[in-house]
């Protein structure tokens, strides 16, 4: 079964391990220079696991696509899409939260006095492995052309 899979799917399973450890370690730092500086309330370092109660789930469901597509592909399971659209489409979703949240509504305050950490930035290179070996598979899949004017 093991023998199904490509250096891709090994790619995608290592971002998404990436993206799931990433959640625990500190993704937000406060200014040390700045008393104001925090986030909810607290200061120094914040994780995403603390720091975004809905957000680490979505993660955590996003890091596991990678082993579902393993486990189709190592099974030879048939599907009616291309295998690795959906971990594609969710990698790339999971790929705009976390830079969402990290560039443009970063959260705690000021803005200005938190800086991102390395758990954000492990997050995005999960993001990004996943994307690639995702659509790397999809890739592989050429799809039947249809005559002009059918559905």
């Amino acid at each position: 079964m093991a023998a199904r899979l490509h250096r891709n799917e090994y790619m995608g399973m290592l971002g998404g391990a990436l993206l799931a450890v990433s959640v625990f370690l500190p993704w937000y730092g406060t200014d040390s220079d700045n008393r104001f500086a925090n986030i909810d309330g607290e200061r120094g370092h914040q994780s995403c696991f603390d720091v975004h109660p809905i957000l680490r789930w979505l993660l955590i469901a996003a890091a596991v696509a990678p082993f579902i597509l393993a486990y189709i592909i190592a099974n030879d399971i048939k599907l009616s899409w291309a295998r690795g659209e959906m971990t594609a489409v969710t990698s790339i979703a999971a790929f705009g939260l976390v830079v969402y949240n990290g560039i443009i509504d970063r959260p705690g305050e000021p803005s200005s006095a938190i800086s991102l950490e390395f758990g954000w930035f492990l997050a995005v290179l999960g993001t990004l492995m996943m994307i690639a070996g995702a659509a790397l598979r999809s890739s592989e899949h050429e799809r039947a052309r249809k005559p002009p004017g059918t559905i």
